[in-house]
């Protein structure tokens, strides 16, 4: 008789189009339309676009000028985060109702392991097929749902299907899923990484899955492990209830080092945007902003700056940014290497106290 445990039964929830779909629903003059979240403003950028306006190429942390340009006739939505951060309550109440273990990614996805069928229904894939018919029903929305044995291959399975969607992939058919996947489709394999897979003759899981622990490591260093174990379909990681958000961010590697200071300063508007929406779809709010950068040869530096309220917006966010990269100037060498994230999180008491918008 067999002592190894059973597999976990995860469920990835991703809600469709979030910010945008909420923008519809309570403005009838919205639907079936092009809709971006976001500012019109020519410095502005898309957090969210509706199902309407992806069909132009538009996407979040994408400039709004960009947006407009793809999309004449889109339509412009200022974001409103506390009615979208009362609406994510209202889901993982209803998440709530199936599991404890509940760990949220942002205000609009979350994993969930329902191992321990609290409820009866049999399997995980009938609590995602219940639980997506009450978001419909009691809050009007949309979500799409992985299920699998682990979180990597349930979030991959979540957006199989988008919109709407539900993707159930058992373990005898996790290893076959993720090779035929594209590695651009592994999180944390960004735009850089994939083209430096690609150069390696490395485009798919199986392509992946078939290089040596050592020859992934000679190439992708401390990011290797994670790699190996993707391409397997392994991922060991528990579902983590209320595990505290420490800081929120992005970073982008290049494809030649930025010696230019306004080459540097773009590039750092470039990440403030990506960073910042990420913040936006967490709900979360801070008050240090830190800076990373990486020379040409390899060294890496973080420079921060606190402040005694919360970050009051992109503008200011980026604007940190910038003055804390300006003090590094010139870069020896060039920088490879540009990062920028908002830690200093508020504790949920302090979260939703206002805060006055910076012009």
């Amino acid at each position: 008789m067999s002592d190894a445990p059973s597999p976990r039964k995860i469920i990835h929830i991703d809600m469709d189009a979030f910010y945008a779909s909420v923008e519809q629903r309570d403005n009838a003059e919205l639907r079936g339309r092009p809709v971006a979240v976001g500012s019109a403003e020519a410095r502005g950028v898309v957090a969210a676009a509706s199902y309407e306006a992806r069909a132009f190429g538009v996407r979040s942390a994408m400039p709004s000028i960009t947006a407009r340009r793809r999309c004449p006739e889109l339509v412009f939505v200022r974001p409103r985060f506390d009615v979208y951060r009362t609406i994510s309550h209202q889901i993982r109440a209803i998440f709530a109702d199936y599991t404890p273990l509940i760990e949220p990614l942002a205000l609009d996805e979350a994993y969930l392991d329902v191992t321990e069928d609290l409820r009866g229904l049999g399997s995980a894939r009938a609590i995602a097929q219940e639980i997506r018919a009450r978001i419909r029903a009691e809050i009007g929305l949309t979500a799409s749902a992985g299920v699998s044995y682990n979180k990597f291959i349930a979030k991959l399975a979540s957006d199989q299907n988008k919109p709407d969607g539900l993707c159930v992939i058992p373990p005898a058919k996790g290893p076959s899923f993720v090779a035929a996947l594209p590695v651009a489709r592994f999180h944390g394999v960004g735009p850089v990484t994939a083209r430096r897979m690609a150069a390696l003759g490395i485009e798919t899981g199986e392509d992946l899955r078939g290089q040596s622990l050592d020859f992934l490591r000679a190439h992708f260093g401390s990011h290797a492990d994670y790699l190996h174990s993707a391409a397997r379909g392994v991922d060991e990681r528990p579902v983590r209830p209320d595990r505290p958000t420490k800081s929120i961010g992005a970073e982008r590697t290049f494809d030649h080092n930025l010696a230019d200071p306004g080459e540097i300063a773009a590039a750092i508007d470039h990440v403030a945007e990506a960073a910042w929406e990420r913040v936006m779809r967490s709900g979360e709010r801070g008050r240090t902003v830190t800076l990373k950068f990486r020379r040409a040869d390899f060294r890496t530096f973080t420079r921060a700056r606190s402040l005694a309220d919360p970050v009051a917006g992109r503008a200011q966010f980026a604007a940190i940014g910038h003055s804390l990269m300006t003090r590094e100037l010139p870069v020896e060498g060039g920088v490879r290497l540009l990062g920028l994230t908002l830690s200093g999180i508020l504790d949920p008491e302090e979260r939703d106290q206002p805060v006055l918008p910076l012009d």
